[in-house]
């Protein structure tokens, strides 16, 4: 009799323990709406349309000061999410070393659906304690009035100005947005992210090399294989020398990286297959950017689409040296670095007003040529480490590809959308969530 009694309590026991585990679903479930819907871009998650970008996972949240007095300090080798007004400029704190070049890069990520004005952008500068200017960039939509993420990148660079901003201490990244008269009043987020380059052990040559194939490659020929784009830097697609194909629908933008080594020569053109479903032409609408391993903007190149197949082909652009930084043109002086390049495409929105939503088929060409040769000495580490080595650099985008790709059940959706969209709320919501599964576990294993 009390074997039974101490069964029927056990029984009990157990179905309270699930009644219990029930309401503390319901809880987390009503808690994540709730704090989902908070979050930027949420309603958009909701509705089904993908958001505009993927954040690097490990981004730490920094607000931008409106003074320099109160700018947040920016740790090289790390990645920040922060916002953008639309009006005046905010500040971020460097400290930086009297021997090391450093960048700073920003992509302005306006929300899906923004109103966006040919000539809006975003201008970032890094400045010295008494408001030099030590390098300033500017990049902007153009005539694309498409939401999209942007990037420009700045910097204090030692190795090609010794006599501007080359001492030790606090410099100062100053954001801005580049707009007009009729831009519209939103706010956009931000992803900052800091680096350092080493000086060399050795200084070489001061001028960038001027004897170098400028013709344009042979197209690449052949079956494309399929790989699909990342949706931001950080999770980018991995490519080489080949024929890729993806799916692409009207402002989306896909992120691939191109791994170059010293002395390897890029080229790259973007081709949007052809469609019968409409009519009209959408102006720049098919845009093919391409960064560098700090996100830097290096070149870009667009195409008009009518609906017949069309292709945008970046302009050749030298083999990667030191050296480069030396030369007077954006596009050359960009492929200062070994490491990680980025190919982005995106679609404009306005092709779905023409077109219908798609997708439309994307093929990328992509030529990696030349030797690889021996990089410079550097006298000490990047940061972060191994920037501009291959093989090293860029691991995290890979690994967060496979982490989103791997989330297959609804939970580690939710999760997923908390970790990487949701700042300071999302990681209470975590931490609760850690709580209460630890206390599950627990019972459960009194029982």
């Amino acid at each position: 009799m009390r074997r039974r009694r101490t069964a029927w309590w056990r029984r009990a026991r157990v179905r309270r323990g699930h009644h219990a585990a029930r309401a503390r679903v319901a809880v987390v479930g009503a808690l994540l709406l709730c704090m989902t819907a908070a979050l930027p871009g949420a309603a958009a998650l909701a509705a089904g349309t993908p958001s505009p970008y993927a954040f690097a996972p490990d981004a730490q949240f920094v607000p931008g000061a409106t003074g320099t007095a109160d700018a947040a300090p920016l740790t090289p080798g790390t990645t920040y999410r922060s916002s953008l007004p639309s009006d005046g400029e905010i500040y971020y704190s460097l400290e930086l070393d009297a021997a090391s070049d450093a960048y700073v890069s920003a992509t302005a990520v306006p929300a899906a659906g923004s109103t966006i004005r040919p000539g809006d952008g975003v201008r970032v500068s890094v400045e010295d304690s008494d408001g030099r200017i030590c390098s300033s960039d500017s990049e902007t939509f153009g005539i694309v009035a498409t939401a999209r993420p942007l990037a420009a990148w700045a910097g204090r660079e030692i190795s090609v100005k010794p006599t501007r901003c080359a001492t030790r201490g606090t410099y100062y990244v100053v954001l801005e947005r580049v707009s007009t008269v009729t831009s519209a009043p939103d706010t956009w987020d931000l992803e900052l992210f800091a680096v350092t380059e080493p000086s060399l052990e050795q200084t070489g040559a001061t001028e960038a090399p001027e004897d170098w194939n400028s013709a344009p490659p042979a197209p690449l020929t052949g079956d494309a294989a399929r790989r699909d784009g990342g949706s931001g830097f950080a999770t980018a697609a991995s490519i080489g020398n080949g024929v890729w194909s993806s799916a692409i629908e009207p402002g989306r933008t896909l992120f691939y990286k191109v791994p170059l080594d010293w002395g390897r020569q890029l080229n790259a053109t973007a081709e949007l297959g052809s469609s019968n479903s409409g009519e009209g032409s959408a102006g720049g609408a098919l845009n093919l950017s391409l960064y560098n391993p700090v996100h830097g903007f290096v070149d870009e190149a667009s195409a008009t689409y009518d609906g017949r197949q069309k292709s945008a082909e970046l302009d050749p652009l030298p083999p990667v040296a030191y050296e480069n930084r030396y030369a007077r043109s954006d596009p050359l002086n960009g492929m200062r670095f070994a490491g990680s390049y980025y190919l982005v495409v995106n679609l404009a929105a306005e092709v779905a007003e023409k077109y219908g939503e798609g997708p439309f088929q994307l093929t990328l060409r992509v030529g990696v040529e030349g030797a690889s040769e021996a990089g410079p000495s550097y006298a000490g580490e990047s940061e972060p480490k191994g920037l501009f080595q291959l093989g090293q650099a860029g691991t995290g985008g890979d690994q967060a590809t496979s982490a989103a790709g791997g989330a297959g059940s609804g939970g580690d959706s939710a999760m997923t959308v908390l970790a990487v969209s949701g700042i300071g709320t999302g990681t209470v919501v975590l931490v609760v969530l850690g709580v209460w599964t630890m206390v599950a576990r627990r019972r459960a294993a009194a029982l």
